[in-house]
């Protein structure tokens, strides 16, 4: 079932994820191959925050795709799958703003990112990706089953270009 509104899935949508904590999130090689890992995002609204490493192998991956999926998955079989455009944030008021955000938020969603970053803020291996997802995905193992339908967001925009897409299709 599609949604029109993200506010129609938002307080599920947090639910599990503050549930849940850990995504996989799967990144595109340099060569085609998808390549997944364990990361831990905290979201505002339809934005999601990734404190990261800035020379990591996901960096390089990104650089070459900018695109990735995450999922979370808990063991009632509740799942949630946002696909992002991923960007790297690098105004150093909006990396702190979120650091603090991170510092914030009550465990286990929140942690403190200075267990990571020694040097704090302004640590340069502190990197921040800003994920903006063009459609997030809520399901169930009782979707499976066939009682309900997943409940899936297209971000407006993506919508459009979904539409752009299909008619390009035709003609």
């Amino acid at each position: 079932m599609v949604v029109e509104d993200f506010a129609e899935i938002q307080a599920a949508f947090l639910e599990r994820v503050a549930k849940v904590v850990w995504a996989s999130v799967a990144t595109v090689d340099r060569k085609g191959r998808p390549r997944s890992r364990m990361l831990h995002p905290v979201w505002e609204g339809t934005v999601g925050w990734i404190a990261t490493g800035r020379q990591s192998l996901k960096a390089k991956h990104l650089e070459a795709n900018p695109f990735l999926t995450l999922s979370y998955w808990d063991q009632d079989h509740q799942q949630i799958y946002a696909d992002c455009e991923a960007s790297w944030e690098d105004d150093q008021a909006e990396k702190e703003r979120i650091w603090e955000l991170f510092k914030a938020t009550p465990p286990p969603l929140g942690y403190d990112p200075g267990m990571i970053w020694q040097g704090g803020k302004t640590d340069p291996t502190y990197g921040l990706l800003k994920l903006k997802p063009w459609r997030i995905e809520l399901s169930a193992l009782t979707d499976l089953m066939g009682q309900t339908q997943p409940q899936i967001w297209h971000a407006p925009q993506a919508d459009q270009d979904l539409r752009n897409a299909e008619k390009e299709q035709k003609q």
